[in-house]
C-alpha cells in the first residue's frame, strides 16, 4: 500500500469525518474511563484529542454546543467499533499491518526526539548566520602525520607565538605568506574572501562568527590543525546572483601573452559599449569559455562563498540588471561580467532540507549524535561500569567482528557488565547478540570491542528514549493511538465496504432493484452546444449550422473543421442533457430545431435533436452513483452490526467531564 493515500485516508477517515470543533484545551493527564466496547475501556481524554485535532477553522469562537457533541460523541462509538472488530478478525497481527505500523512510527516519533531539538537548533543557527557574510584572513599550522601530544604542543606554540606577534603589530597576510601551511596561501597571503554559514568546517566558522571586525581568534582547533583567525569585514549577504561573462585567458607565466590578453578584453569591453552590440554575438565570438561561450556566457546562480573573491566582488558590485563590469583579473584569465539576474536569501522554510542535508554531512552530526547520547545517559540513569570496559577493551578489541565471540568465550567474559540502564545491566554477551544482528559494521576509526560498543550504547539508549516516549508522553501516546486505530479502520472499512462495494456485482444489482427510485432520468433532450469564443468566427458558425438540427455527422464534421482551422474561436459539447437545470438548455426553446441564445454575456447556437421523457436509469448508465449508494449501504449495515454484536457502556458522568473539556 503506498504509505501517504493510507497517511490521507486515515486523516479523513478520523478527522473529517468528525464535526470540526473549536480549539479546546490539550487533555488532562488523569485517565478516566469514557466508555467499554465489548468490555474494552476507552479514555475519555482520546475523544476530546481527536475533537481538538479534527478542528481546521479558526473560529475562536468559545465551546461546543450539547448537539454537536452528541453527534460527534456517535460518530466515535461507531469508530471505535469499527476498530474493535479489525482486533477481533486479527488485522492487528498481520504483517501487513506491523509493517505499516512500524513505517509509521518512524515518522511520528521524530518531532518528539531529543535528536529532533538539537537538528532545530543547529538548522536555526545555520539560518541565522547566513544573513550575514564574513570576511577574514587566517593562518593554519598542520600537524605533523601521526603527530604526538608532544607534537601537538610544539605546533600549538607556535600558532601563539605568531598570534603575539599579530598582536604587537605584525600584519596576518603578510605572516601568513610566511607560516600558514594552507597551499592557498601563497596566492591569496591567508584572505579567504568572504563566506556564510556551513561554507566552513564547524570550529573555524564558530569562531569566526564570534569575532568583531579586526578582532583576533585565540588558537582554534580543526581537522586540519591549528587556525588563527583574524575577521576583516562584516555584511549583510547580498544573496545570489546569475551572471554571464566573457573571458580571455592566459598564460600567468607568460607576460606578453598576458599583455595581449590585456589589450583583448580592453578592446571587446569598448566594442561592448557600442549601443548597436549584442552581448550574445560578442560572447560567442570573443570569450574563451567553451562551457559558456554558445549560450551567451551564461553562468549558474552562486552566493557568496561559491567563486573565487575577485569574480564574486566584481558580480555583487553589479546592481542593475543589464550593467556591465569593467574587466577584471583573475587566476583563469580576464573576464568582462553582465549582470542577469538578483535574489535575496531564501526564506528558512524553502532551505530548511538543503541545510539540513548540508548540516548532517559535516562534522555537525557527530556532535549531535554526541550531545544526543549526553542527554540520553543524564536522562536515564546511564551508569559506565570503567573497569569491565577498559578489560573487555583490552581483549576484544584486536578481534574481528567474526572472531569476537570466541574470544569472549575463551576468556569467559560473556557475563562482563558494560553498563546500567534504567535499573538494567546489560553485558558483553548482550553485545555480542547486537553484533550478531547487525549487517553492516561501524566505519568509526579505533578497535573492534570500542566500535561495536559505541554502537551498542548509542542503539541501546534510542531504544530505551522512544521506550519512555510511548510509555510517558501522553501526546505522542494519543498520536500513536490515532494511527494504530486509523489503519486497523482503513483496512476494516477496504476489506468490507470499499473493495466489496466495487466487486461485489450481484449486490450492486439487486441494490439497484430495490432502490430503482433513486436512479431517475428528469426530462431529456439530444443536443449540440456551441459557445462562441471569438465574435469573429460567429458567422462561420451560423452558416454551418443554421437550419439543421441534431445530426452526429453535421457534429462530427463542425468539430473538424474548427478545430483544423479556428481551435480557440468555440467550445462544444454534445449529448443527451437533462433539460430543466441545465444553464443553458433550460434557456432554449423545445420547439426549434436550431436557435441562439445569450447566456452570461455568451452567445451559444444550440441544435436540438430527440426528447426524452422522464424514466429510470439503465443499471449500466447508473452504475457508478450505485456503487457509492451501495458502499454507503454497507457501512451503515456493518455499523449497525457491530453494535448489536458488541455491548457499549458509556459513563455518564466522564461524559459530561468530556463535554466541560470541550468547552473550557
Amino acid at each position: 500500500m503506498n504509505h501517504r493515500t493510507i497517511s490521507a485516508n486515515i486523516l479523513s477517515l478520523l478527522l473529517v469525518s468528525l464535526v470540526c470543533l473549536t480549539p479546546v484545551a490539550k487533555a488532562q493527564n488523569s485517565s478516566q474511563i469514557l466508555l467499554t466496547i465489548d468490555g474494552k475501556p476507552v479514555e475519555k481524554d482520546e475523544l476530546v484529542y481527536l475533537l481538538s485535532k479534527g478542528n481546521t477553522s479558526n473560529n475562536q469562537s468559545s465551546g461546543v454546543s450539547r448537539e454537536e457533541f452528541e453527534e460527534n460523541l456517535d460518530l466515535f462509538i461507531n469508530y471505535k467499533l469499527k476498530v474493535r472488530e479489525a482486533e477481533k478478525l486479527g488485522l492487528d497481527n498481520s504483517e501487513e499491518f506491523k509493517n505499516e505500523f512500524q513505517s509509521f512510527k518512524e515518522t511520528l516519533i521524530h518531532p518528539y526526539l531529543i535528536k529532533n531539538s538539537l537538528e532545530e537548533g543547529e538548522l536555526r543557527k545555520a539560518y541565522s548566520r547566513m544573513q550575514e557574510v564574513v570576511r577574514a584572513s587566517h593562518i593554519l599550522f598542520q600537524f605533523p602525520p601521526n603527530a604526538s601530544t608532544e607534537d601537538s604542543m610544539i605546533v600549538l606554540k607556535m600558532a601563539l607565538k605568531v598570534r603575539g606577534e599579530i598582536e604587537n603589530g605584525g600584519n596576518i597576510n603578510e605572516l601568513a605568506a610566511q607560516y600558514s601551511d594552507d597551499p592557498s596561501a601563497k596566492i591569496n597571503k591567508g584572505d579567504l574572501g568572504y563566506f556564510t554559514g556551513l561554507q566552513m568546517v564547524q570550529p573555524f566558522e564558530d569562531a569566526a562568527y564570534s569575532l568583531q571586525v579586526g578582532q583576533l581568534s585565540d588558537p582554534v582547533l580543526s581537522n586540519f590543525g591549528y587556525h588563527i583567525i583574524q575577521v576583516k569585514d562584516r555584511q549583510p549577504n547580498p544573496g545570489q546572483v546569475r551572471v554571464s561573462h566573457i573571458l580571455v585567458r592566459f598564460d600567468p607565466e607568460d607576460a606578453t601573452q598576458e599583455e595581449n590578453a590585456r589589450r583583448k578584453i580592453s578592446d571587446i569591453y569598448a566594442e561592448i559599449q557600442k549601443e548597436s552590440t549584442i552581448w550574445e554575438d560578442i560572447v560567442k565570438t570573443y570569450s574563451e569559455d567553451p562551457a559558456t561561450s554558445q549560450r551567451g556566457g551564461l553562468l549558474p546562480w552562486f552566493g557568496v562563498g561559491n567563486m573565487i573573491p575577485e569574480f564574486e566582488l566584481a558580480a555583487f558590485t553589479l546592481t542593475e540588471i543589464g550593467e556591465v563590469s569593467p574587466p577584471l583579473k583573475t587566476q583563469y584569465g580576464y573576464h568582462i561580467l553582465r549582470l542577469e539576474e538578483k535574489k535575496p536569501v531564501a526564506s528558512f522554510e524553502e532551505m530548511e532540507e538543503e541545510i539540513r542535508s548540508r548540516i548532517l554531512r559535516d562534522s555537525r552530526s557527530q556532535m549531535i549524535q554526541s550531545q544526543v547520547v549526553a542527554i540520553q545517559k543524564a536522562r536515564y540513569g546511564f551508569v559506565e561500569n570503567d573497569a569491565s570496559v577498559s578489560r573487555l577493551a583490552s581483549e576484544l578489541n584486536a578481534t574481528t567482528k567474526s572472531t569476537f565471540e570466541s574470544v569472549l568465550v575463551t576468556a569467559s567474559l560473556q557475563n562482563a557488565p558494560l553498563f546500567t540502564l534504567q535499573g538494567k545491566t546489560y553485558t558483553a554477551s548482550d553485545l555480542n547478540s547486537f553484533m550478531k544482528e547487525e549487517e553492516i559494521s561501524p566505519k568509526a576509526k579505533g578497535g573492534t570491542f570500542d566500535k561495536w560498543y559505541d554502537r551498542f550504547v548509542a542503539k541501546t539508549l534510542a531504544i530505551t528514549e522512544e521506550n519512555d516516549l510511548e510509555s510517558n508522553n501522553r501526546e505522542y501516546q494519543m498520536l500513536l493511538k490515532e494511527y494504530r486505530d486509523g489503519i486497523l479502520l482503513f483496512s476494516l472499512m477496504n476489506q468490507e465496504v470499499w473493495q466489496k462495494g466495487i466487486t461485489d456485482s450481484l449486490g450492486q444489482v439487486e441494490f439497484y432493484r430495490k432502490n430503482i427510485e433513486r436512479y431517475q432520468w428528469k426530462k431529456r433532450v439530444e443536443a449540440f452546444i456551441v459557445k462562441v469564443l471569438d465574435q469573429s468566427q460567429l458567422d462561420n458558425a451560423r452558416k454551418a449550422l443554421s437550419g439543421n438540427g441534431y445530426n452526429q455527422a453535421l457534429i462530427s464534421e463542425f468539430n473538424s473543421n474548427y478545430q483544423a482551422n479556428a481551435p480557440l474561436a468555440y467550445q462544444t459539447e454534445a449529448g443527451t442533457f437533462e433539460y430543466a437545470d441545465h444553464q443553458v438548455l433550460s434557456q432554449v426553446n423545445l420547439d426549434q430545431t436550431y436557435q441562439e441564445v445569450r447566456v452570461d454575456n455568451s452567445t451559444y447556437l444550440v441544435l436540438l435533436g430527440q426528447k426524452f421523457p422522464a424514466e429510470s436509469r439503465k443499471f449500466e448508465e447508473s452504475r457508478g452513483l450505485v456503487i457509492r449508494d451501495y458502499q454507503e449501504h454497507l457501512d451503515t449495515t456493518l455499523t449497525q452490526s457491530l453494535k448489536s454484536k458488541y455491548p457499549i457502556k458509556v459513563d455518564p458522568q466522564v461524559k459530561e467531564e468530556a463535554f466541560l473539556a470541550l468547552n473550557q
